[in-house]
């Protein structure tokens, strides 16, 4: 019998063989994993476009044998295979050549179907070989019939001990090239001319059906070529819910395999493989098996130059794993109860493009929460923009780099929010959650911060370090009350209003010039206007004037308060003149 765990602390405390994770391909129950199979296809069904490149590569592989005496052939490799088995569309297509060189391949390809087929082909476009970027051999690209076209050779490659990057490529036969990949899933290739799929690891179509992650050699071999492919078998186990086989498991969390992980691979690399997954279907399932396979370091590295004069230590990294597993049922949740996410919440948080990738990374950096270190510069910086920055570099795509540290002084700032605070009370309800709102942490554009995910955010960290189910609902309610009461007092538009008087118009009705005094005039201009919704223009003007004449708005006062002068009392300047002649 299958069980729904309603509480989210119960979820997030489970151990690791009793999550309940709710992925693609799984069931999941309290005490037990439920594998579905993938339907797996018998054959690749070809859409007409697919059907018509097969031709023709057919025909002009012919055409190389007939008329220049060259054999080659043709074959699909990789994802597009693997995709098209599960059902899935796929528009990029890599086609691997016996014997013969990409670029060459498509440069007499194209010429081909130009004279001889009055076909138009894009230009084609030579990729060098770039090791970092794992293009070990120069790739010929181009695009025919809406598909996108890579044409490189098939190869075998050697390795040295300190390097992902192969010591020598040679031509290689399929065995050869599909032993050198990274899973026997992407092995997996598809014959254009006999219109078969070919899987000479003879275990990708069973790992596939059966759902394994598995490479092709021995995965310590396999690692030890290249250990970008550990963090690979993750995110695709977490792509496609597959099991990650036993062996497999065991070689990830050798010493050798998690120290070349930190050596031989770029940090960009990483940075990359970990975008991807937060942008995949299950970003939970990836953390859970980076924890599994105790990999949290050796991915979200801290130079040890920093880590030694860090201002403490980082958390355990069970809390990292704790907040993306709260924050995953908070976003999975549809139940209306006491632990449920108001939907403004989470629907913002699912529909805003890269929002939920950037709250699942910031998640996953927890246990560097609130530590800091001080930069050569002696400027305070935190392990969590470091981890970011230096151990994925990742940079500002997707707001990551300034997006994520927002978030967390975000959830400072939010910590313990409750409609019953005083802070939210004055100088009214109304205007006082707006301002709280319209924070630069908590709202802003351009480092992709919104007032909603903010808050859900901050209810992760908040749930981190509840105590129970009884305090994790009464959190939840805070953070949903305050969430209504925005809604009631439509503050979710006022938050991006733009001031209803400028400066210069703020200046003219002072009769003043314009200067560092007006940003204090601004935000009484401001508070004004959010608590009076239906207000206009020539209303605040008035207001504004009224406030001058009433004796409420010291200009003078202003003026020294911007320049950091106190204001000086002429008697009492007077007398100190006297005193002093």
């Amino acid at each position: 019998m299958l069980h729904r765990v309603t509480s989210i602390l119960e979820l997030a405390s489970f151990p690791r063989y009793q999550r309940s994770r709710h992925l693609v391909g799984h069931i999941y129950c309290r005490n037990m994993t439920i594998r579905i199979a993938p339907a797996v296809r018998k054959v690749i069904q070809l859409t007409d476009a697919e059907d018509h490149l097969c031709t023709l590569l057919d025909e002009f592989t012919r055409h190389l044998q007939e008329n220049k005496n060259i054999t080659t052939a043709c074959r699909i490799n990789g994802g597009w295979v693997r995709d098209k088995l599960l059902g899935m569309d796929s528009n990029d297509i890599d086609i691997c050549l016996a014997d013969m060189m990409g670029v060459t391949f498509a440069q007499g390809f194209v010429a081909f179907l130009s004279e001889q087929k009055g076909l138009h082909v894009h230009r084609i476009a030579k990729i060098e070989s770039n090791p970092d970027q794992s293009k070990h051999l120069e790739t010929a690209r181009t695009t025919l019939l809406g598909i996108d076209l890579d044409f490189v050779n098939l190869r075998s490659e050697e390795y040295a001990e300190d390097s992902r990057i192969p010591t020598e490529v040679k031509f290689g036969t399929p065995l050869e090239d599909a032993l050198r990949r990274d899973l026997t899933i992407n092995a997996l290739f598809y014959n254009v001319h006999t219109r078969s799929v070919e899987d000479f690891t003879e275990k990708g179509l069973d790992d596939l059906q059966n759902g394994i992650i598995r490479t092709p050699l021995p995965p310590r071999e396999t690692f030890l070529d290249d250990p970008l492919r550990v963090i690979r078998c993750i995110r695709f186990a977490s792509r496609f819910g597959f099991d990650i086989e036993s062996d497999l498991q065991k070689a990830a969390q050798f010493e050798i395999i998690q120290d070349s992980l930190a050596q031989k691979i770029s940090r960009e690399r990483v940075g990359e493989e970990i975008d991807k997954m937060m942008k995949g279907q299950d970003p939970l399932r990836s953390l859970r098996i980076i924890d599994d396979l105790k990999l949290y370091k050796s991915i979200y590295h801290i130079p040890p130059q920093i880590t030694s004069i860090a201002s403490s230590t980082p958390k355990p990294q069970e809390l990292s794993l704790r907040a993306a597993t709260i924050l995953h049922n908070l976003l999975s949740s549809t139940s209306e109860d006491s632990m449920s996410l108001h939907p403004t919440l989470r629907s913002y948080v699912l529909q805003e493009p890269g929002c939920k990738a950037r709250l699942f990374l910031a998640a996953s950096l927890y246990s560097y929460h609130g530590i800091t270190y001080s930069d050569p510069k002696g400027k305070e910086q935190t392990l969590v923009k470091c981890a970011i920055q230096d151990g994925l570099k990742l940079g500002r795509q997707n707001h990551y780099l300034d997006g994520i540290p927002a978030l967390y002084s975000a959830s400072e700032l939010l910590n313990g929010v409750s409609l019953g605070q005083d802070r939210l009370k004055m100088p009214s309800e109304r205007v006082a959650i707006a301002l709280l709102l319209r924070q630069e942490i908590v709202h802003n554009i351009n480092t992709g911060s919104h007032w909603a995910s903010s808050l859900v955010f901050s209810l992760v960290c908040e749930l981190v370090s509840a105590s129970g189910q009884e305090e994790a609902a009464e959190c939840v309610q805070r953070y949903n009350a305050l969430t209504r009461r925005v809604e009631e007092l439509g503050l979710d538009q006022a938050v991006d209003a733009n001031l209803i008087l400028n400066g210069k118009t703020i200046a003219r009705a002072m009769d003043e010039r314009p200067g560092p005094w007006m940003k204090a005039m601004l935000s009484r201009v401001l508070e004004w206007q959010l608590g009076h919704p239906d207000g206009t223009q020539d209303d605040c003007l008035a207001w504004l004037k009224e406030e001058k004449n009433a004796g409420r708005i010291d200009l003078e006062e202003l003026k020294a308060a911007a320049t950091g002068n106190k204001r000086v009392n002429p008697d009492k300047e007077a007398s100190s003149k006297k005193v002093k002649r």
